[in-house]
């Protein structure tokens, strides 16, 4: 008997909290919506975009919310606005049970500059171009030379990935230029020496051996030793003497 009392009091009370729900909807569509909350997550990192952009684009094509009810704003439509802006990664739109919209933003993250007859531009952590119209003060690596957006977007891509995740690299590289045979050639910020990468295949291999070479040669011939350190044949560090 007590079973049975205690599942007739769950569904009860199921039911119950079903109805609050529906009638709070109900009550929630029917608010004035009087405050937009507009958070970049990533502020602090990155000021590529901030809520007056965000506002004044809502504003533009007349999605902004205040004034409106709820029932009439369609946060999937907000949303697809603002990812169109190619400066953002992600957004996120919603209505809170106050009856405010507020929405969350992540920034993309640049990983290389680009300066190829295309024009210049950024490409981000995913592989996506980024306009340049946008100051970025942490340091990147600057690619120019032969450079189609195709490469820019998948071997520069993942070449400057790995730059960045390694530290010594990451502050060594400064610049990478592709010849039009599509050769590659390094710039170290440390040491007056070329490096010849050759084509992207296998540059993990190739600058391991280009660290090893740091590692055991340079402390006995000092980095004024050589001109050109080239790398492009497999297994094989070949160097130029001044």
């Amino acid at each position: 008997m007590k079973r049975l009392f205690f599942i007739l009091v769950t569904a009860l009370l199921s039911g119950y909290l079903v109805f609050a729900i529906f009638v709070a909807d109900d009550k929630r569509d029917d608010v004035i919506c009087r405050e937009l909350i507009v958070v970049v997550k990533d502020s602090l990192d990155r000021h590529f975009v901030n809520e007056n952009g965000i506002v004044a684009s809502l504003k533009n094509v007349g999605l902004y919310p205040l004034d409106r009810f709820l029932s009439q704003i369609n946060t999937d439509e907000i949303e697809r606005h603002i990812i169109k802006n190619k400066l953002i990664a992600t957004a996120s739109v919603y209505k809170t049970l106050s009856g405010r919209i507020k929405i969350e933003i992540t920034q993309k993250t640049p990983v290389l500059r680009v300066f190829s007859s295309d024009g210049s531009y950024y490409v981000d952590e995913l592989g996506h171009i980024m306009p340049s119209d946008f100051q970025y003060a942490t340091y990147l690596p600057v690619a120019s030379g032969s450079i189609e957006k195709s490469l820019a977007m998948s071997d520069l891509h993942k070449f400057a990935l790995f730059l960045q995740k390694h530290e010594f690299w990451n502050n060594q590289i400064e610049q990478i230029y592709v010849y039009p045979n599509k050769e590659v050639e390094l710039i170290p910020r440390v040491g007056n020496h070329r490096i010849i990468l050759g084509d992207f295949d296998d540059f993990e291999v190739k600058m391991d051996n280009l660290q090893l070479f740091y590692e055991q040669a340079i402390p006995k011939m000092g980095w004024g030793k050589y001109t050109i350190v080239n790398l492009k044949y497999k297994n094989q560090i070949v160097c130029t003497k001044k």
